[in-house]
């Protein structure tokens, strides 16, 4: 089984409730019908309207598909379709780990929201390096210092689309309660002004060892699991 993962740009003010219903409608039932599994739809819906997202990409990204199949020739199936729900998709073939695996219902969405994470890694270190501070330093620090409940991996190995960004070196999924939309107190798991400051300051000098923080993009989404 091979991991798929999908960007779905669109303009921003597009009706995120409407791109999840034509996503649902017409995509999800294709990848049925293709036998794919643990298909996951992620969409900046009304549910997430609170979040500040960081926007690189012109249109931005509205929505995000994550399914497996076993023959990656059955994507061009998957492809043809998203090109009558929104402008551009970009597809990558990822390695997904999941190192806190978050509860999911099957046509529901999930509860809080999922913020998702472009990154790409620094220039000047190696890609073990790079890998090394992610799975075993950064890890940690991330869960200490936020109020994640769940997290996922994409490292991303090729792409498989044409014009899908080259930059990017992996696709981040973090999920938190919905108050971390907009609250920093519980984004980053703080009690008091000094533990905010600490946990941020702490995060941002972590993530600055490995990754090259002028070209991450960040969008707030909502999950849908459909298994």
């Amino acid at each position: 089984m091979q991991r798929l993962f999908y960007l779905l740009f669109d303009e921003a003010k597009s009706d995120g409730s409407l791109l999840r219903g034509m996503i649902s409608d017409r995509v999800v039932p294709l990848l049925r019908g293709l036998a794919a599994e643990e298909i996951h739809v992620f969409v900046s819906d009304e549910e997430v309207a609170a979040g500040s997202p960081i926007v690189q990409s012109d249109p931005p990204i509205r929505a995000a598909l994550s399914y497996g199949l076993v023959d990656l020739e059955d994507r061009h199936e998957v492809e043809a379709a998203l090109q009558g729900v929104v402008p551009s998709h970009a597809g990558y073939l990822v390695r997904e780990s999941r190192p806190i695996n978050h509860e999911r219902k099957k046509a529901e969405r999930t509860p809080g929201m999922m913020q998702m994470s472009c990154v790409a890694q620094r220039s000047d270190i190696s890609l073990e390096e790079f890998r090394r501070i992610w799975h075993e330093d950064h890890a940690q620090v991330a869960i200490e210092t936020q109020s994640t409940f769940g997290y996922v991996r994409n490292e991303i190995e090729r792409s498989l689309t044409s014009d899908a960004p080259g930059h990017w070196s992996a696709i981040v999924e973090e999920f938190f309660p919905i108050e971390a939309l907009d609250d920093p107190m519980v984004f980053f798991d703080a009690r008091t002004e000094a533990e905010l400051a600490a946990n941020r300051k702490r995060m941002i000098e972590s993530c600055g060892r490995f990754l090259d923080l002028r070209q991450i993009e960040v969008t707030f989404m909502s999950e849908y699991y459909f298994g």
